[in-house]
Parts: structure tokens; sequence; C-alpha cells
């Protein structure tokens, strides 16, 4: 997959991991690699730039005698989703058009 484009997905990705419940670091790893690989390197950047855009907040819990980071998605970060859902719809659009003009050859 195209790097940029797997960068961009990736941020979505995080965000539905959020959905269900407030999560940290290590979790999101696992929830969002059953869809698409993401290492540490790759997610604290994504994280970083999502709170900035206020799409999520933070706050830290202790947890075996230390301090674990959790991110909470915000109604701004949901709303964003749901864009991104509508919008798919036209990207899926084009995909088919792309799709039927390489199978007519």
């Amino acid at each position: 997959m195209n790097a940029q484009l797997k960068k961009g997905l990736l941020e979505f990705c995080v965000l539905a991991a959020l959905i269900p419940s407030d999560s940290y670091g290590y979790q999101i790893i696992k929830d969002v690699s059953r869809c698409v690989a993401i290492s540490e390197s790759t997610l604290y950047p994504i994280l970083k730039r999502l709170e900035a855009g206020e799409y999520l907040e933070t706050y830290s819990v202790e947890h075996n005698g230390r301090l674990r980071k959790y991110y909470r998605i915000l109604s701004k970060g949901r709303t964003y989703l749901q864009e991104f859902l509508q919008d798919w719809e036209q990207v899926m659009g084009i995909y088919r058009f792309v799709k039927e003009a390489n199978e007519r050859g």
C-alpha cells in the first residue's frame, strides 16, 4: 500500500479503536494491528497530531505503580470519523472506476 495513503488511513483506525472505550498506546497498537500493521514509532506521532487537532484528549491513570497515559476520543474526533465514512463512498466510486477501466484493458 502507498505509504502516504496508509499514513492517512491510520489516523482513522486509531480514532476508531477509541470508540468502544478509552485506551493506551500498547492496546491501540494491538487493536489496530488486526487490520493493518502499526508500530510505536508510527502510533505516537499520530496520537500527538490527533491531540493537537483536538480529536482526542489524554489523561493518566496509575497502573502497577506507574502512570499510564490513556487516550479518549472527543466529539470532534467522532465527527471527523463520520466525515471520513461519507467521503469514503466517493473514494469507492473512484476505485470502481479505476478497477473497471483496468479490467477492460
